[in-house]
């Protein structure tokens, strides 16, 4: 996808010069759209071509459903039936704990995020046509809908969002696509029969799973407290919040906070933000959206298992539990190795650029870095002054953040050999 991306975005069609498009630019434009990430080393609206536009529209909107889910579809299209091995694939790539009613999974995701998209651009279509015609608006609401659900980050506005930082209402609609874009599908899912039961008045009593109580919990806490920390820290800030009413204070500072769990938008610039500010951005965004969401990251459950199991040594317990329910020691296992491996990243990229390009201050480049690993798109104002090396490391690190660190390792180390030799035990000293 990455590869097709590039070959459309560097023809002259795509480019409002009508010009042939520098490659690395196509490169990086398509790879961030693919991961649905949003960095961008030239402004989208005035670069790009309307066909260049739409063409990387349907490669975040590609990017946004996920290669397993666009492959499964085009599957049920021509009908061929799906063998184990496929079926423990599409387990795998959605987080499913089962195997059955994978053709159905994939239908609901791809009619999820129609229906979410199209109320999106319905709700956006007002606001923007009021500023720039129905036509044009039209094209905005579609663009920055999708966009927003996909948490991919990309806007026609060379200033992101700031000029509707005034606007509740847009301000609303797109962190609650980005909210839901990122939350998961079984996560909607459940919500949607909750709410059905409710509302037919059935007797049956909806169990919600515990993914969808960690999820949700997780979530609300990290938009709490993102909101509550950016408004203290930014506050006095005249760059960003400090000449704002209380109400666009409180609003902005809601959006910052939605916007960092992978989303992309801005709404203040964020080059002017304090190192408080970068640093807490930085942590939100290192964490990430929910599994089988749109967004990136570490991820809320795999956060919370961890915060658990410190939680289980600091209470002198060997068991780690969440809502009444034990954690297996597979899923610490994985989230240890899903930390690990982030850091890892990040810690390897970071110093990379930084070697490439020594000019650009620490906290800014880790800031960079970080929005690139997580799928964010979030940026101080550097990614266009990056030397060639620079984007190309930021490539290769927002492919392995929308991959998936454990999934691309054991891409490139092959099927695990199972071994049934058990070693004794013996304690060493650690923490």
């Amino acid at each position: 996808m990455i590869a097709v991306g590039t070959l459309l975005l560097m023809l002259p069609i795509a480019t409002s010069s009508g010009t042939w498009n520098d490659p690395i630019v196509a490169l990086f434009t398509a790879t961030s759209a693919v991961c649905v990430t949003g960095l961008i080393v030239v402004d989208t609206g005035s670069y790009f071509s309307n066909v260049g536009e739409a063409f990387i529209l349907a490669l975040f909107q590609l990017g946004g459903l996920g290669y397993m889910t666009i492959t499964t579809f085009l599957l049920l299209l021509v009908r061929r039936r799906f063998d184990l091995r496929h079926k423990i694939a599409i387990q795998k790539a959605l987080d499913r704990p089962g195997l059955e009613s994978s053709a159905s999974i994939i239908r609901s995701i791809i009619a999820m995020a129609m229906i979410f998209e199209i109320t999106g651009t319905l709700l956006l279509l007002p606001v923007f046509a009021a500023d720039f015609g129905f036509d044009r608006g039209l094209w905005f609401a579609v663009f920055h809908s999708v966009s927003a659900w996909n948490n991919a980050g990309f806007s026609l506005f060379e200033d992101s969002l700031i000029g509707y930082q005034s606007s509740v209402f847009l301000i609303l609609i797109i962190t609650g696509l980005i909210i839901f874009g990122g939350i998961g599908e079984q996560v909607i899912f459940e919500l949607y029969l909750w709410l059905r039961d409710r509302l037919l008045h059935r007797g049956t009593k909806l169990t919600f799973s515990l993914n969808f109580k960690v999820a949700t919990s997780t979530s609300l806490f990290l938009l709490a407290i993102g909101t509550i920390s950016f408004f203290f820290v930014e506050v006095t800030n005249g760059g960003t919040l400090g000449d704002f009413s209380l109400k666009d204070k409180m609003l902005n500072a809601w959006f910052q906070s939605v916007t960092t769990r992978t989303a992309g938008f801005n709404a203040i610039d964020i080059g002017q933000m304090t190192a408080a500010g970068l640093f807490i951005s930085i942590a939100l965004m290192f964490i990430g959206a929910s599994p089988g969401g749109t967004g990136g990251g570490l991820k809320t459950t795999t956060f919370r298992v961890l915060v658990s199991c410190t939680k289980a040594i600091l209470e002198g317990k060997e068991e780690v539990h969440l809502y009444r329910r034990q954690v297996s020691i597979t899923l610490i296992l994985k989230a240890v190795g899903a930390l690990v491996g982030s850091v890892a990243t990040v810690i390897v990229s970071t110093v990379l650029i930084s070697i490439a390009d020594p000019q650009i201050e620490f906290i800014e480049l880790l800031f960079e870095v970080v929005s690139a690993f997580a799928t964010v798109g979030l940026s101080t104002g550097i990614t266009a002054s990056l030397s060639p090396w620079g984007k190309l490391i930021l490539i290769v690190t927002m492919y392995i953040g929308r991959v998936g660190i454990l999934l691309l390792m054991a891409a490139l180390l092959g099927e695990p050999r199972p071994s049934k030799i058990h070693y004794p035990e013996e304690n060493l000293l650690v923490g």
